[in-house]
């Protein structure tokens, strides 16, 4: 299989090219060249597949031979064993036709962990491989960067810098990366918000000069195809659950930088029966704006009880607007440079209607989440965390056929967002016992300016 940038400059790449590459020397996003195609008969031969088995037959063809089937299986068996639900994603009924998937029972407790796990050992396989040597640079608004941290500390191959932005993610969201002490591992706090941060990871990827040489920066952020890739493999465990390829599937998903809700959108190109994909924003909409409105403008970030979703630009968004322009790399160039310069796009009518079939979105703020969550606890006793509330309240909220199952998709353990649950009317709940200390283990991250010089300066001296 081959990947092609979504701004159309430069020879397509494999899957190890991307897997190094991150973002494309163009700037742009890589995708898949074509979709493998899943037939009725294929998924049904899917069905009860351990979670593991049934994500090597998904993520198989994307990897296109550049990795033995053998090592990749043992990648994915270690990547899945570390969990702590022999189910891997467990499916828990909350109303006749509303299900909730648990995606936090990985190391860090949130769904970071399915992409992470995997790609940790993916890049410790082909530096380890190539006898390289390679540089995290990551950014975070909450819980990548613990997940990457968790899934790349043991590497000797890797050096990992993550950036958060200071004082806007939660406490034991720090605390699981900053109480990481392996030398290979730096955390740094960003004096600014989530896309500052993100901007000048993307900056460090453009001009690679600071670096020493023979080294490469590596992205782990769902710029990384390997990251959307492994997070299509949930899509389909759920939908074989629920009957597909004879029943069609809804999922809503709490949705930031547009990844784990495009990991549905390909999972349906493949071949899985989606129904409806429904973006669930908080008061950071850019994407709810843009399914109501074909209004996808830049505003001004707001600070929510929900701060994994505190992003004012989605990155991922890339990769729709390029299939949405019929994969017309020029015209995505001539897009993108629009937006950076005036902060705002619209697409034609046609191509906004055309997606509006599949996808939908709602918008909830800090108020109408911590209801959700005492909503939801009170009628069912299951305990949401801000972000899934998010997700939970477009589910019941939107007009849906009757017969459609709809899955929301829980992204992290309340036991990450004590604030919300407590402003919801409701007990905090206990760390689990591995985190049990948590609170009081040793923090080590440094503070700086939102400043691309001071950031490379301090790559440079560690």
């Amino acid at each position: 299989m081959k990947y092609i940038s979504t701004r159309g400059q430069g020879e397509p790449k494999d899957f190890q090219g991307v897997l190094l590459a991150g973002l494309a020397e163009d700037g742009g996003l890589y995708v898949p060249e074509s979709l493998p195609q899943f037939s009725a008969d294929k998924i049904r031969s899917l069905k009860g597949l351990p979670y593991n088995e049934l994500a090597f037959e998904v993520i198989k063809p994307f990897v296109g031979g550049t990795i033995a089937d053998d090592k990749l299986q043992q990648m994915i068996n270690d990547s899945y064993g570390a969990f702590s639900h022999k189910a891997v994603a467990p499916m828990q009924q909350l109303d006749s036709n509303q299900w909730v998937m648990e995606l936090f029972h990985g190391p860090t407790l949130a769904f970071k962990d399915f992409a992470l796990q995997l790609l940790g050992r993916l890049l410790d396989h082909v530096l380890t491989e190539r006898n390289e040597k390679a540089v995290v640079l990551g950014a975070t608004s909450g819980d990548t960067g613990s997940a990457a941290i968790e899934g790349c500390r043991h590497s000797e191959h890797l050096e990992i810098f993550i950036l958060h932005p200071y004082q806007r993610v939660s406490e034991v969201q720090r605390r699981q990366m900053t109480t990481i002490l392996d030398n290979n591992v730096h955390n740094i706090a960003i004096k600014g918000n989530f896309d500052d941060c993100q901007d000048m990871v993307k900056q460090c990827f453009a001009d690679q000069s600071f670096l020493p040489e023979n080294t490469r920066l590596v992205a782990v952020n769902s710029i990384n195809w390997a990251r959307i890739m492994a997070q299509i493999v949930y899509y389909f465990y759920a939908g074989l659950n629920l009957g597909a390829p004879d029943q069609a599937v809804s999922f809503s998903v709490p949705t930031g930088n547009f990844g784990d809700i495009f990991a549905g959108y390909i999972a349906k190109g493949m071949g899985l029966p989606v129904e409806k994909l429904i973006v669930a924003t908080n008061n950071n909409d850019i994407l709810h704006r843009f399914f109501q409105n074909n209004d996808y403008r830049k505003e001004s970030l707001h600070q929510t009880l929900s701060p994994s979703m505190d992003i004012m630009v989605s990155s991922n968004f890339e990769r729709l607007l390029f299939d949405m322009h019929k994969r017309d790399g020029a015209a995505m160039h001539e897009l993108m440079n629009k937006f950076h310069k005036t902060g705002a796009i619209q697409v034609s009518d046609t191509a906004w209607q055309d997606i509006k079939i599949l996808f939908d979105s709602c918008r909830s703020d800090d108020q109408q989440v911590c209801e959700t969550i005492t909503k939801v606890y009170h009628e069912t006793s299951y305990l949401l965390d801000p972000h899934t509330a998010t997700g939970m309240r477009a589910a019941y909220k939107l007009d849906h056929p009757s017969e459609i199952p709809v899955v929301t998709l829980a992204t992290a353990h309340p036991v990450k967002f004590p604030d919300a649950v407590i402003n919801a009317g409701l007990n905090a709940p206990s760390l689990p016992e591995p985190m049990a200390d948590l609170h009081e283990r040793e923090e080590r991250y440094d503070i700086l300016d939102h400043d691309l010089k001071s950031l490379k300066d301090y790559i440079q001296n560690k």
